[in-house]
Parts: structure tokens; sequence; C-alpha cells
């Protein structure tokens, strides 16, 4: 399976550059995975195909304002530094990108804020990454809202005005990088008639990490490394999924990262346990699902790591048909643009 098979042909104006002033009205396209039926719908219209005692499976990540400016002591150069993971058993420790990161051995120090912060280069990584331990007084997290900037995609070019567009209204846990986007379309009136047609709604975490979003740079699929995001099912949503199966419905994860959470702490016959961990998931046509049952997500990027996704749960030839359908229809791609049904 070749990394080329899952590339697509995108006309750059298709990329959604701001946000739609209202979430659900957004345009959805259902995909029958069976028969391959297209349908042409908006957001809102999504509790038409959901069913009572459905569970919809949601990512309750906050991205956080990760994207830090600031200078190398000493020399005065501009360092970009970009929150990835906080480091586990490393006391105020980020897993960071660093750039330019020659710049940055480790012992650099990094000043943010006139001094507000200072971040010390530890370790250099995986891929060239660093670990930064961060000196400070007072909160982290406020010093990081005061400082930080919210880490668009670099395909995004516009600047985000309200940076509470890229969460979404049931974020709740610090830690993520980038948003699961496929959450940005839900807002609190469509959550509340979702709940009132009988479909249960079951929170997990997975902090977005930018691993997800790198490109795929070998030919053969199967050869790809996935970088690792910490995950977390709480006891009561593993419960209330197990018991959505047990009854005979389904459970529809919102999001990849729904998805992979999933399927990364379910046993082989789909029973799904509570607890973290980090997973490196890697889902790709030949996957056998164990858990998931419908899918709500974005249009992604040509041959990443999520068309993939995607296409080992609907098929690869439908799921490309779909997206060849998009581009006719002129929806929006990506980050704030449309998004897909498959049951």
């Amino acid at each position: 399976m070749k990394t080329s098979d899952f590339y697509y042909d995108l006309p750059k104006e298709l990329i959604a550059q701001d946000p739609l002033e209202e979430r659900s009205s957004s345009r959805l396209m259902y995909l029958n995975r069976e028969t391959g039926e297209i349908r042409h719908r908006h957001f809102s219209d999504v509790p038409d195909y959901l069913e009572p005692g459905d569970t919809l499976v949601i990512n309750n990540t906050k991205v956080i304002p990760a994207r830090l400016i600031g200078e190398k002591e000493g020399t005065g150069a501009a360092i970009e530094v970009l929150l990835l993971n906080r480091v586990r058993n490393r006391e105020a420790t980020w897993e960071t990108l660093v750039r330019p990161g020659k710049k940055c051995r480790p012992g650099a120090r990094i000043v943010f804020g006139g001094g507000l912060l200072t971040g010390v280069v530890t370790d250099i990584v995986e891929e060239g990454n660093r670990y930064v331990r961060f000196e400070y007084d007072g909160v982290f997290e406020e010093i990081l809202d005061r400082l930080g900037e919210m880490p668009l995609p670099p395909y995004i070019t516009h600047k985000l005005e309200d940076r509470t567009r890229y969460n979404t209204v049931y974020a709740k846990y610090d830690g993520s990088a980038a948003a699961p986007t496929a959450g940005l379309h839900f807002t609190e009136e469509l959550l509340k008639r979702i709940r009132a047609k009988g479909i249960q709604i079951a929170p997990l975490t997975l902090h977005v990490g930018l691993g997800t979003f790198r490109p795929v740079k070998v030919d053969d699929v199967t050869k790809h490394h996935m970088h690792t995001e910490h995950c977390m099912i709480p006891e009561d949503s593993a419960r209330l999924i197990n018991e959505t199966h047990a009854s005979g419905h389904r459970v529809i994860a919102v999001g990849t990262t729904s998805c992979r959470t999933l399927e990364s702490m379910a046993d082989e016959d789909g029973k799904v346990r509570s607890g973290e961990m980090d997973t490196g998931i890697f889902i790709y046509p030949g996957y056998r699902f164990r858990v998931m049952d419908g899918l709500i997500t974005n249009f992604h990027l040509p041959e990443s790591t999520l068309i993939m996704l995607v296409s080992a749960f609907a098929g690869k030839d439908k799921v490309m048909a779909a997206y060849e359908e998009a581009v006719r229809q002129r929806y929006r791609f990506f980050s704030f643009g449309d998004a897909m049904l498959i049951l």
C-alpha cells in the first residue's frame, strides 16, 4: 500500500481560512460505508442520522496557547517554541518544537515576555524536538495565557480573532497543541437536541500533539512511525460505551482522536477499559475496528494518516470518491472546514 494511493487534488481556495460564524451551519456529507451512497446536508442535521440508544464519544481536550515567541539569552536571536506534550515525571518540562533548532543546544536559555518566563533546553529527543524546562513565578497556565498564541496549522494564514473558536464548546482539560476539529461544529443547542433524542454522550480525553499531522514521508504506508499522545477514558464513559454495545446500539466517534483512543483502549472483543495510556496507534486500511460503529470527521490533507484512518473505516475507494465529490461540490476543507458523517 503506497502513500500516493491517498493523494487527491485540492484547489487552494477550498482550504477554509476562518471558522463560520455559526458552528453548526457548516456543510455535512453523509457517507454510507456499505453502499457508498452520498448525501449533502448541514451539520445541524446530524441528529437525523442518530438513533435513541446510540452513544457519541467526544474528546474534551482543550487547546492551549502553545506558541511562544522569545529571545535566546545572550544573543537576542528570535526563537519560536511550540509546546507539544508535558513531560511526565519532570517538573515544569515540556517536549517542544523549537525554531531555529540549531540555535538551541542543551543548556540554551530562552526568555519570554521580558523575563516573565524562561525556558532552558535540557535534551534533544526524537526528530530534533527539545525538552524545555520552564522557570517562572506564579501559575504557568496564567503566564501562558498571557504570552502564548494559539498554534494554528500552517495552512491557515488568517489571524484568528477569537481564540475560543479553535476549541470545542465542551473543551475541558488543557493539553493539546491542535484542536480535535470534528468537534468544532457542535453547539450547546445542538448537543441539547441530541440528548433530547435519547442519544448519550461519553467524554474521553486525548491531548492532540503534532505527530498526528506530520506528513507521511515513506512510500510504504506500513513503514510510517506515529508519535505517541496521552489519552484517558473515565470509568463512567467506559461503562456507557460497553453498555451501548451490549444493548445492540452504536458507538459513534466524534473525530479521529476519539477513534484512536477507543481502539487503543479496547480488548480483542471490543470491550473498552477505563484508565490512561500513551498511544501511538496507526490505523490504515486492513485494520479491524473493535469499537467504533460510526465516525464524524472533517476533510483531511492528502496522503495524511488521518485520511488513511477514514479509508480504513469506510473503504479507500469510497472515501477517495467522496473526497472527489467534495471538491466538485466546493466543500470547505481541513480544520475550519466542513464535516463528514460515516455510518
